[in-house]
């Protein structure tokens, strides 16, 4: 089969890590994979892999992006795909109109995956048009379900995101170089208790009750660090600012670091004793949580959403009722003072269990 996926950059994000791997998987099974963006960080990766990168601005969130709809319906017609993949809105909602317009006879099949959960609107009822629909996890499947009611349930497939277990397991350990480094940069560490919050810098992310969190724990007497490692968009500096002029207030500029964007997100959970998912918002799935939680990592999560359901089956200990602050620390304070630790990750949570389901949701349709 030869499969084309849709989604705005390929830059960092679960998303795009995971049309990433997913196209890895279809080339290594023998299809061909394609797919269109407008670029980013990741298209190295893609191309490695052997799958081909088409570059196309569907990123815009403007009516300009309908420029654009002439050069897509020229891909789709040249290329000839048996699957149609749509991952993110706006590109969804170009491809859907070229799709739509094709001849039913000959156009690929189409697929959506609803990643998140969306705003409930005409914009983002384009993610419920899929012949067949992924979603990422329960929660996700119950949010179309309420929230778009001419979606049949037996069109929904749920496919957990997946991790690596070669890349993320308990025996993992970081090598020795890159430990002399870590260590060499931030020597007032040692010794010190490290909580990570993963993530990029957006106001949904808990930064707010994490730097919270550190300062309680400082005031406890507890010898602690805490990391903030993820992007920041340009758009989003000030609000990094923000958090900056918070951690002075707090008095913790000594016990918090920012990190930025880290290539090596793994290394730095497995150095970290409680990794941290404190969205405010529920969040779809939650791919970094599920990675520590595989590193054999305590996670410190809000009970909502993906996160919840993945702390609820690997680490019920974790969990803590959204925006209950000082649950946090009391949660905190007992991971810190115990020794438990996450369940085994298995299926269906392993890369190759999220490619196989999915190239089955590919399949039922041709």
């Amino acid at each position: 089969m030869k499969i084309i996926q849709i989604l705005p950059e390929l830059n960092a994000g679960g998303v795009e890590r995971g049309t990433v791997e997913l196209a890895a998987f279809l080339v290594a099974a023998g299809h061909e994979a394609l797919v269109i963006s407008n670029g980013g960080r990741l298209v190295a990766d893609l191309e490695r892999c052997g799958a081909r990168h088409i570059a196309v601005p569907v990123h815009r969130k403007s009516v300009a992006s309908l420029w654009q709809l002439r050069g897509l319906q020229r891909i789709l017609t040249e290329e000839r795909a048996d699957i149609l993949h749509l991952r993110s809105r706006v590109p969804g909602w170009l491809a859907w109109l070229v799709w739509r317009g094709m001849d039913p006879r000959t156009r690929p099949r189409l697929v959506s995956t609803v990643h998140g959960f969306y705003s409930v609107n005409a914009y983002s009822a384009v993610m419920t048009r899929g012949e067949r629909i992924i979603a990422v996890s329960e929660s996700v499947r119950q949010y179309v379900l309420d929230n778009y009611p001419k979606v049949a349930n037996d069109i929904i497939r749920v496919i957990p995101r997946g991790i690596e277990p070669a890349n993320f397991g308990e025996k993992f350990r970081p090598a020795e170089a890159w430990l002399r480094a870590w260590q060499a940069e931030r020597p007032g560490v040692a010794g010190k208790r490290v909580l990570l919050l993963p993530g990029r810098i957006t106001r949904l992310k808990g930064h707010d009750e994490f730097f919270e969190l550190i300062a309680a724990l400082k005031r406890q007497g507890v010898a602690v660090h805490g990391l903030v490692a993820g992007d920041t968009h340009p758009k989003k500096r000030a609000y990094l600012a923000e958090l900056h002029a918070t951690v002075r207030r707090l008095g913790i500029d000594g016990e918090v670091e920012f990190l930025g964007h880290r290539h090596d997100l793994r290394e730095v959970m497995a150095v970290s004793d409680v990794v941290c998912g404190l969205s405010r918002q529920p969040e779809s799935f939650g791919r970094t949580v599920l990675e520590a939680l595989a590193l054999g990592k305590p996670v410190l999560g809000y009970d909502c959403g993906g996160v919840g359901e993945l702390l609820s089956q690997l680490f019920p200990m974790g969990r803590v009722a959204l925006g209950d602050r000082a649950g946090l620390l009391e949660t905190a304070r007992a991971i810190l003072g115990g020794r438990e630790r996450p369940l085994p990750v298995g299926e269906p949570f392993t890369l190759g269990a999220m490619c196989r389901a999915t190239l089955a949701v590919y399949q039922e349709l041709r």
